[in-house]
C-alpha cells in the first residue's frame, strides 16, 4: 500500500501551484472585499487545460482521474485561494459528470470543449427552498411541449449563476404523485436565457466572489436535444456525481485547513511575548499539531475515496466520511488559526478570519454532517433508516 504521490501527480500539484503563486492573498482578500467572479484566475486554469482535468481527451480534457482532480482542488484551496478559488471552477470539474457518462456523442462534443475551454461556465441547478436535501421532492416542472420542455419554478444556493451561460438543471417531468420511487425527475443541461430566467444573489457570510443565489425559470423553453439519457432518470443520473463531489468538497477542506495551518505556525513561530515565541508554548503547540494529524487523516480518506472511485469500486461511505473528515478537521485548522494569532486573528489583513468564514463551506453543503452520519449508520453499520 504506496500513499506517496506518482511523480505525473506532483508535477500536476506543481503546475497549479505556479499559477496559484500569481494570485496571492491580498488578491483574494480584495476579490472578498469587492466581489465579482475572479475571471483571471478562472482564466488563467482555462489556458493551461485545467477545466477538464477529468473530462474525456476526446473532447479536449486531460482524461485523468477524481484522484489527480482532487489533488488539483486542495492545492488550489491551500495556496491561499481557499473556497474562493476552488468554487470557481469546482462546477467544472464534477458537474458535468453525468454528461460523460449518460450523454450522447452529439451532446458530448457540443458541450464539453466549450467548458473546458472556458468559453461557457455551468451552474447546478437542483437544491430547492421546501425540499432541502429531499431531492425527490423536487416542484420545479419541465412540461414537454413538442420538440421541447417549458421548465418553471425555482431553485437556492445556486453558486456562479451570475456569470452562468449554462445550466445543469434537474426539474421533475412527472407529477410527484404519479413517480414512482426514484423516476419522475429529468436532467438537462441548456442555456441560461436570462429572459425567462432571473438570477438574484444571496449575500452571505464568505466567499463574496463566487455568487451564491436563488434562481427563478418562468417559461424557460428546452429543446429535447438538451434532455440526458431517459427522461425521468434524472436522479439517478446526479447519483453518478455526488461521490465525486464530496471528494472533492474534501480534498478542497482539507486544503483550505493546510494554509491556516501554515499560517498559524509561521506567526507562533514569529510572535515574542514574555520574551519567547509563543510557538514555544505547549497551549500553542499541541493544538496546532491534533490539526496537523486530522487534516492528515481526512486526506488519507480522501485520497482512499478516490482511488476506490477511480477503480470504478463503490466508495459511498469513503467519499461521505472524507466530505465529513474534511470539513471538520479544516475547520478547527481555520479556528485554531485565529486563536493563534489573537487579536490579529479577527483582523482581516491576517487573512486568517477570511479561512474561517469559508470553513462553514464544506460543513454546510453539499449534504450536511448529520445526514452523513446517517448514511453511515445505516449503509455501513446496517442500522434501522432514521429519516
Amino acid at each position: 500500500m504506496d500513499f506517496s504521490l506518482t511523480a505525473e501527480q506532483e508535477q500536476i500539484r506543481d503546475a497549479v501551484a505556479k499559477i496559484c503563486a500569481r494570485f496571492p492573498d491580498e488578491y483574494w482578500l480584495a476579490r472578498d472585499r469587492a466581489g465579482g467572479f475572479p475571471d483571471d484566475f478562472h482564466r488563467a486554469l482555462a489556458d493551461a487545460g485545467w477545466l477538464g482535468i477529468a473530462m474525456p481527451t476526446a473532447h479536449g480534457g486531460a482524461g485523468l482521474g477524481i484522484t489527480e482532480a482532487a489533488l488539483m482542488m486542495q492545492t488550489i484551496a491551500a495556496s491561499g485561494a481557499g473556497l474562493s478559488g476552488a468554487s470557481a471552477v469546482h462546477m467544472n470539474i464534477f458537474g458535468l459528470h453525468p454528461v460523460v457518462v449518460f450523454g450522447d456523442e452529439a451532446q458530448k462534443r457540443r458541450w464539453l470543449p466549450p467548458l473546458i475551454a472556458g468559453r461557457d461556465r455551468a451552474c447546478f441547478a437542483v437544491t430547492e427552498p421546501d425540499a432541502g436535501l429531499n431531492t425527490l421532492k423536487l416542484k420545479t416542472r419541465a412540461v414537454r411541449d413538442g420538440d421541447h420542455y417549458v421548465v418553471s419554478g425555482q431553485k437556492i444556493w445556486i453558486s456562479t449563476a451570475q456569470v452562468a451561460t449554462k445550466v445543469l438543471l434537474l426539474a421533475r417531468t412527472t407529477p410527484v404523485e404519479e413517480a414512482r420511487g426514484t423516476r419522475g425527475l429529468s436532467l438537462f443541461y441548456t442555456d441560461l436565457d436570462r429572459r425567462f430566467v432571473e438570477v438574484r444573489e444571496i449575500e452571505k457570510m464568505g466567499r463574496k466572489s463566487v455568487d451564491s443565489n436563488q434562481v427563478f425559470f418562468d417559461g424557460l423553453r428546452v429543446s429535447a436535444a438538451d434532455l440526458i439519457g431517459e427522461e425521468g432518470r434524472g436522479f439517478e443520473y446526479i447519483l453518478h456525481g455526488m461521490n465525486p463531489e464530496r471528494i472533492l468538497i474534501a480534498s478542497e477542506a482539507v486544503g483550505l485547513g493546510r494554509a491556516a495551518l501554515a499560517r498559524a505556525a509561521k506567526y507562533a513561530g514569529e510572535r515574542v511575548v514574555f520574551g519567547r515565541p509563543i510557538g514555544q508554548n505547549q497551549a500553542v503547540q499541541h493544538p496546532l499539531a491534533r490539526c496537523w494529524m486530522e487534516l492528515e487523516a481526512a486526506n488519507l480518506m480522501a485520497l482512499k475515496a478516490a482511488s476506490l472511485y477511480d477503480a470504478g469500486e463503490p466508495c459511498g461511505a469513503e467519499a461521505n466520511a472524507a466530505k465529513y473528515l474534511g470539513a471538520e478537521a479544516g475547520f478547527r485548522a481555520c479556528e485554531q488559526a485565529i486563536l493563534v494569532h489573537g487579536g490579529m486573528g479577527y483582523a482581516k489583513e491576517y487573512h486568517v478570519e477570511r479561512y474561517l468564514r469559508e470553513a462553514w463551506i464544506p460543513r454546510l453543503a453539499p449534504v450536511s454532517p448529520q445526514l452523513i452520519l446517517c448514511f453511515i449508520a445505516e449503509k455501513v453499520l446496517g442500522l434501522p433508516k432514521s429519516y
